[in-house]
């Protein structure tokens, strides 16, 4: 780590005091950006897209579970990873359990959805303790059609559409 420099109160202060007010613009910027994203129109789904859970089967309606809204992690993981999917999505996906519940209560579901087989998640799930709902999109086009995975072709050439 770089050696910090180590100045007075009365300096800090002014200096805090400098990127208060640029914390503060970039928050009403965030805001307007928000504002922006939730006006977004929404799109019609017309694939009847069918996911692999840990109860069988489940259309994409069928994992909102009764609730108005749901929320999709895409957790980087590809069959032919064998058993280790991405490190970062796992970071995160150790956050998951204790949020569900909360979630819940705003009527909202949350899932992840991996291109993996459903026996891959299952075996890293119970390695990692995790318990929430994990599907495989192994046989559909649901990551491609939401531009989550790429070919082999988009990722060397470097263009394919990310979501």
């Amino acid at each position: 780590m770089k050696a910090k420099n180590v100045v007075d109160q009365k300096t800090w202060l002014e200096a805090r005091l400098d990127l208060l007010e640029k914390e503060k613009a970039f928050d009403k910027q965030r805001d307007a950006l928000t504002r922006e994203r939730q006006a977004m129109p929404w799109v019609k789904v017309e694939k009847d897209y069918v996911f692999d859970g840990p109860d069988g089967k489940e259309s994409l309606s069928e994992i909102f579970d009764g609730r108005s809204q749901l929320i999709v992690y895409h957790f980087m993981y590809h069959p032919s990873w064998g058993d280790e999917p991405c490190k970062s999505c796992s970071f995160w996906a150790d956050n998951f359990n204790g949020i569900i519940v909360h979630l819940k209560a705003r009527d909202v579901t949350m899932v992840v959805i991996s291109k993996a087989t459903r026996p891959q998640l299952a075996a890293y799930q119970e390695r990692m303790g995790w318990t929430f709902k994990w599907l495989s999109s192994y046989d559909n086009d649901f990551n491609r059609d939401y531009h989550v995975s790429f070919t082999e072709d988009e990722i060397e050439n470097e263009n394919g559409y990310l979501n």
